[in-house]
Parts: structure tokens; C-alpha cells; sequence
């Protein structure tokens, strides 16, 4: 695997050289000053990959091109929009990227309702509550219809979690959901969101799908003669919310999409927090079965909990098998004869970071300590295998 760390630009507390120091190779990055469905210049693209360059970093994945709302819901700017995305992608390719990573969540990317959980240890991690989620639609965003997407004990659960909230709390959870983190492509108020959930009125999830390949149909053909690889980032989390559909959850999900747009350019984000999620999705089997459409790996684990909930465990920890992804990545790697990249998504806070400023899943040592483990997981795997090979002979 190709070694990466995320990082968000200028503004990042975490700078260049300290991704560098922790052993990463690549940078995983954005232009993310750039309204959405604003074009991204060449000049601007080049800017950017010389400053990582002048680092010693290396820069060949985009996280992300953000695919506008107006996309998504096939507004009248639609074409409009395929144009300034579709150039985008002409000037990422001459400026040397190889893959761009995207995701068709509408409105929100990934959503978290705690920042900062505290685990036993004293770390703080990534928490996504179910019950504060519904508390916050049921009783603060007051959307129309909101009862309909519970049953009758979760709406219980979310009206006794509401009433244990003060004011701070409920506008802490509110900041949370909908004011937008690291990397996603919007932010709003509750009011915003309101009338943005209506732009979805009458786009169920069989709309949707056929959106994202109408998409799919007008930049795919350009993304194959440019050489790049389109990775779709899988929901996070993986089920509706808000009565807005999810249409990337599954392997299901995955494997109609490439079945009904079968351009090679046309490839998945491999993410095991998102697609981890789900008991019912095999990580390791994905791997194996969707290999050849891998373009990009985020691992990561997650640890499930009761009532929809879970949080980010240790990158080895949770309910991944961890060391059976990557030795499926090892043996995708082998075969087709390519180095993945992959970035650790999402590490805790600890040590220094719990004193300095940081942007939530994204602190430099919580990170780091994921890229060793997993760059010592490879290494043994790789060396397992070798070692089998030779006895083998």
C-alpha cells in the first residue's frame, strides 16, 4: 500500500512536515476553499501540488471533488454543473492526479453526534448516536414527518434523551450534526437544513441511484480517456438519516453500481469505518471481490454499539478484522501488480493532541499510531507470505 495522511490545506493544524515525520509518502488533499460546483483551475491545482511537492510529499489522490447538491438532485443547473466538474477533472489529470475520490450523500457527508467521547484509556474518539440523532429530528429540527422514520421506542428513547439536554447541550448536538467537520462539502443552520431536505422531496433511493449514474454516464467516458480513476466514497453512516436516502451502504449497493456503469474509470473507495458499520458487510470478502475497482483504501475501524450506535475504535481494534483486510489488500496488491493508496481515517486524540487544537478524527498522533500499526500489519503480512512461499518451494 501506498502510505497517505489526509490533510486539509493551509489552514491545517497539522502541517506538511509533520505528515512527512510520521511516514507517510503521499497527501490525501482538497481545494477545499473552492465553493462546490466551482471550477478548479489548473493554476490553482498546480499551486497546491507544489507546495506538498516542495515538502518532500508526493500528491496523486483528491479528497474530494464534491459533487453539487444540484447534481445530485438533477437541478436546472445541471449541465452547468457537469461542465465546471468535468473540466475539473481535465486539469486534475494534467497536473498529475491519478485518482479523485467523491461521495453522493445528500446534504451531509459524514455525520457524528459526539466529538470528543472519552474511552477508558483517557483518548477521545468518534461517537455517532442513533437516539440523540432522532432527538435532534423529532424535537429541534421538528422536520415534517419525522415520526414516520421512527418506531414507537426509539421516538420514546429520544424524547427521554431530549428532556436530560439543557439549551448548551442541544445546540452542542445541533453544532454537531449539521454544522459541518472536517471534509465535508456543507454547513448549515437548522433552518438550512430544513428547506434543504425539502430540495429531496419525491427523490427516494431508486431516484437517487439513477442521479449518481447519470453522473456516473456524463464524466466516466472523459475520467477513461484521461487515465483517472472516479472512487465513490460509501455513506457514512451507511442507512438513512433524516429521511434522506443512502444509496452506497452495501455490496449490493456497490456491485449494481459498477454493473450499470461498467467504465473502467468507474471505482470505489474502500472504506472500513463506513462499510464497518454494517454486521452485514464482509470487509475482507469486499476486498476480494471488488479488488479490481478499489482505488483507494480509508482504514479504519469502528466498534459497534446497542441502538445504532457506535464509535472509532483503535485502528487494529473494533469490529474489523483488520488484519484480514489487509492481507486481502496483499493479495489484491500481488495480483494485479499495483501499490493502493491508503490513509488511517479518523485516529483518537490523545497524548499532546488533547491539549492543542485539532480538527475532530483528524489529530496528528491518534493518526499517526494508526499508520504504524498498519504499516507493521502489512509488513507482516508481506513477510508471512514470503516466508510461506519459500517453504512452500
Amino acid at each position: 500500500m501506498t502510505q497517505t495522511m489526509r490533510w486539509f490545506g493551509p489552514n491545517d493544524p497539522v502541517q506538511l512536515h509533520h505528515i512527512r515525520q510520521a511516514g507517510a509518502t503521499g497527501i490525501v488533499t482538497a481545494l477545499h476553499e473552492v465553493p462546490n460546483g466551482t471550477l478548479w483551475t489548473r493554476e490553482a491545482i498546480a499551486a497546491r501540488k507544489a507546495e506538498i511537492e516542495a515538502a518532500g510529499l508526493d500528491w496523486r489522490v483528491v479528497e474530494s471533488l464534491p459533487v453539487d447538491e444540484g447534481i445530485k438532485t438533477r437541478s436546472p443547473h445541471w449541465d452547468r454543473l457537469i461542465d465546471h466538474y468535468r473540466q475539473s477533472l481535465i486539469n486534475l489529470a494534467a497536473c498529475g492526479i491519478e485518482v479523485v475520490t467523491y461521495n453522493f450523500m445528500p446534504l451531509l457527508d459524514w455525520t457524528r453526534t459526539d466529538l470528543a467521547w472519552e474511552l477508558p484509556d483517557g483518548t477521545r474518539a468518534l461517537r455517532f448516536e442513533a437516539i440523540a440523532v432522532a432527538a435532534y429530528d423529532l424535537f429541534v429540527l421538528r422536520r415534517p414527518g419525522a415520526a414516520e422514520s421512527y418506531d414507537a421506542a426509539t421516538q420514546a428513547a429520544a424524547e427521554a434523551r431530549y428532556a436530560t439536554m439543557d439549551e448548551a447541550a442541544r445546540a452542542v448536538l445541533e453544532r454537531t450534526i449539521i454544522a459541518g467537520l472536517p471534509g465535508s462539502e456543507e454547513g448549515f443552520t437548522s433552518a438550512q437544513f430544513l428547506a434543504a431536505i425539502g430540495t429531496y422531496a419525491g427523490i427516494d433511493a431508486a431516484k437517487l441511484r439513477d442521479h449518481h449514474v447519470a453522473f456516473l454516464e456524463a464524466v466516466c467516458p472523459l475520467a477513461d480517456d484521461l487515465g483517472l480513476r472516479l472512487v465513490v466514497h460509501p455513506d457514512d453512516p451507511p442507512f438513512p438519516i433524516f429521511g434522506l436516502p443512502r444509496i452506497v451502504s452495501t455490496e449490493a449497493d456497490v456491485a449494481d453500481l459498477f454493473a450499470r456503469v461498467p467504465n473502467r474509470s468507474n471505482g470505489l473507495c474502500m472504506c472500513t469505518g463506513s462499510f464497518g458499520v454494517r454486521a452485514d458487510n464482509d470487509l475482507p470478502g469486499m476486498v476480494d471481490r471488488l479488488g479490481s475497482r478499489i482505488g483507494f483504501l480509508h482504514l479504519r475501524s469502528v466498534q459497534r454499539e446497542p441502538e445504532g450506535a457506535f464509535h472509532e475504535a483503535e485502528h487494529l481494534g473494533g469490529d474489523a478484522d483488520m488484519a484480514a483486510v489487509v492481507a486481502a489488500v496483499h493479495r489484491l496488491s500481488l495480483r494485479e501488480r499495483r501499490s493502493i493508496p491508503m490513509r488511517p481515517d479518523h485516529g483518537h486524540q490523545m497524548l499532546d493532541d488533547l491539549h492543542r487544537k485539532t480538527n475532530p478524527g483528524y489529530s496528528l498522533l491518534g493518526r499517526m499510531r494508526g499508520l504504524a500499526e498498519l504499516r507493521g500489519l502489512e509488513r507482516g503480512i508481506a513477510f508471512t507470505g514470503g516466508m510461506e512461499g519459500r517453504a512452500a518451494d
